[in-house]
């Protein structure tokens, strides 16, 4: 039921050698926390050059890389696309991804193609060839014939895999496709009204893999596609209000070309560090801030060689330094029907699939029957199912499954992602982001529920490990049993309440809460009264725990944990970084502040240190700096000077920029001087 962590495989070159000239060692770009160049087309200049002067990143995606080199007028190292080849033809997970780059080389760059024209250099007349032939035997969908690992069902995957098939059919409309037997006509008929039905999904409700700066990345590359290449007007159309809702994402949960919002899907090293991020790119080169790593990305590339340029109205969203922003994404499984969805045939599976609901009790009996229709019960992804396949397909025939299961619904369904309700507060300091309330005392698998950042890599998040090493949910990605979180304004409470629970996928094991704040990532660290308050720049963060806590410190890490009879991790990148706090329930705070807002970092510590905290029965009552009473606990409102606070607000958006209903029509943005309209209709 886990999706690694990108990138998992590397590309290697084969076939032959890279060109002269070729760099052989990678100039690193610097970070820019602050717009660097005034348009977008100078931003993509300098991407080119950034390409033009690096090797192509030893990941999934260096054939992207190439493709802008050869877009700026560089030699492209063939050997590149040959190993890219292999890489689909092999059918390995993320195949996806690199057949996007396969099928914009053959679109954009095949001198045989219209769009053929997007380089003075030429490859050999072999390298599109064997493209061509990669694209025919490809497998495009998981009821085509085949026994494989691919992961074709997730959000992002399900959208490169229908929009690759619609327009490999495009490409090729009269012949016949190996694997499938459909001819290239029948591809696009079935694979456009896939298409049309996820952008409707995403469109009205928003991403189930909410503001993922792991998988907008693959969404974007998809949308450009489809934007640049359909010969369908309304795809064409559909795709960029998609793609423009997608940048509009990125612009009003970023913080100086940090992507440190709440997540749907999200990783150890992805949370931790910006160059890691899939979206950091793609972010210096919408809006001038991030850095170009190549750590795991591809659509800054794929932006690079589009037609689509950003609206100037979401450039000023991204840089402007104050807003607040309530934000409702995808959609509750108990109203499927609302959306058109029902859980007894495969395509409308295939959708709750993007939401990950394999074992949900609506939709556990759905799903089994799609494992024959896919040959599931082999591949990698799902293969904790294949020891259960006798019991699941007899429990099914008598209609017993979703009562069995059931009872186990809050570890099995971790990976599910119904609707999320999200806060972010963004000041010229700092930025917080929250999933309002999200299925507390759930098991998470890659959701990230709260963050603070004060700057790429200074950045403050709790967890409860669901395990020590291994595949999500681990140490610090996901969760083994998610908080009740609340944000208002600067401050967020996590209420962590563990216990055993019925379980079939991650027992729960580890009994303690822990904080990442990396002491060398801040100006200043001090600690006072059970406050840790750290410094950055002119912004201000504090943080405590109502348990008591230990930094894992080389030195005192372990007679620390076995003090407590728990268990870390042990690993040097905690050292100075991770603050662990023992116990079954425990209270997390974190309230930001500023030189602006709280005069100095001493008056910013001493006003927290001395604001009233009474903790009682797993509820909090703090004299909030600034804001007043905030009570908060495992169960109530957030209240405010004991009225209450809204973490369910009905919107889509709510902020300076747009007032949008759920599921409306239209979303438009607005600022002084920019509107965008977005139109479904």
């Amino acid at each position: 039921m886990t999706v690694h962590a990108q990138p998992a495989y590397q590309i290697r070159p084969v076939l032959s050698a890279a060109p002269a000239g070729y760099p052989a060692q990678p100039v690193l770009d610097t970070y820019s926390e602050q717009p660097t160049l005034t348009t977008y087309a100078e931003r993509k200049a300098a991407f080119f050059q950034h390409v033009l002067r690096n090797p192509a990143p030893a990941n999934t995606k260096p054939a992207w890389y190439e493709l802008v080199r050869m877009a700026a007028g560089g030699e492209a190292h063939e050997g590149v696309f040959g190993a890219a080849c292999e890489f689909i033809d092999e059918r390995k997970d993320c195949a996806d991804f690199v057949l996007h780059g396969i099928l914009r080389l053959l679109y954009q760059f095949d001198p045989r193609r219209p769009f053929g024209k997007a380089s003075t250099t030429q490859l050999a007349g072999s390298v599109y060839q064997r493209a061509r032939q990669s694209v025919l035997r490809f497998k495009y969908f998981p009821d085509e014939p085949g026994i494989d690992s691919l992961c074709t069902w997730t959000e992002n995957h399900y959208i490169l895999y229908t929009t690759a098939a619609y327009l490999a059919g495009q490409l090729y409309p009269e012949e016949t496709f190996y694997n499938s037997g459909q001819t290239g006509s029948q591809k696009m008929a079935l694979n456009r009204s896939r298409i049309l039905r996820w952008l409707g999904l995403r469109f009205h409700t928003g991403f189930s893999e909410w503001l993922s700066h792991v998988y907008y990345d693959e969404d974007l590359t998809a949308l450009l596609a489809i934007y640049d290449f359909a010969d369908d007007p309304e795809l064409r159309q559909r795709a960029g209000l998609v793609l423009n809702l997608l940048v509009y994402d990125i612009a009003l949960n970023s913080f100086r070309g940090v992507f440190g919002s709440t997540h749907g899907r999200a990783y150890e090293n992805t949370k931790k560090w910006a160059s890691n991020e899939g979206t950091s790119d793609t972010c210096k080169l919408l809006f001038g801030m991030g850095v170009y790593s190549g750590f795991d990305n591809m659509s800054a590339a794929a932006f690079a060689l589009s037609s689509y340029t950003p609206p100037a109205v979401l450039e000023t969203v991204a840089t402007a330094p104050r807003l607040e922003n309530w934000q409702r994404m995808g959609i509750r499984l108990a109203e499927m029907g609302r959306w058109g969805l029902r859980a007894d045939n495969f395509e409308d599976g295939m959708h709750f699939l993007t939401l990950e609901a394999y074992l949900h009790p609506l939709t556990i009996e759905n799903t089994i029957g799609m494992f024959d229709i896919c040959n599931w019960w082999d591949n990698f992804f799902l293969h904790e199912f294949k020891n259960f396949r006798g019991v699941l397909k007899a429990l099914r025939k008598f209609g017993w499954l979703p009562g069995f299961i059931k009872p186990f619904e809050r570890d099995v369904c971790r990976n599910t992602r119904e609707q999320v309700n999200i806060y972010t507060c963004r000041t010229p300091d700092y930025m917080l982001s929250t999933a309002q309330d999200y299925r507390p005392g759930y098991g998470g698998d890659q959701q990230h529920i709260w963050q603070a950042t004060l700057g790429p890599d200074a950045v403050c998040f709790t967890t409860h490990p669901a395990r020590l090493q291994g595949e999500t949910p681990n140490y610090w990605s996901g969760s083994g049993l998610l908080p009740r979180a609340a944000q208002y304004k600067n401050v967020v409470v996590a209420v962590y309440n563990l216990e055993k629970i019925p379980a079939l996928y991650v027992p729960i094991r580890h009994f303690f809460t822990h904080a990442w704040l990396p002491k060398d990532k801040f100006d200043e660290i001090e600690e006072h009264a059970g406050w840790i308050f750290a410094r950055r720049g002119t912004g201000f963060l504090a943080l405590h725990s109502q348990k008591p806590y230990f930094w894992n410190e080389e030195a005192t890490a372990q007679a620390d944990a076995a003090r407590y009879g728990i268990k870390l991790r042990g690993g040097q990148e905690e050292w100075g970084r991770e603050v662990v706090a023992p116990g079954k329930q425990n209270i997390w705070i974190c309230q930001l502040g500023s030189e602006a807002e709280n005069g100095s970092f001493a008056a910013f510590i001493a006003a927290v240190r001395n604001a009233s905290i009474r903790f009682a029965d797993q509820k909090v009552a703090f004299e909030s700096p600034g804001n007043g009473l905030l009570e908060f606990g495992w169960k109530g409102d957030l209240r405010l000077n004991g009225k209450p606070v809204e973490l369910h607000p009905p919107t889509r958006y709510t902020n300076p920029f747009s007032q949008t209903e759920f599921g409306a029509d239209l979303i438009q943005v607005q600022t002084g001087g920019h509107a965008l309209r977005l139109d479904w209709n």
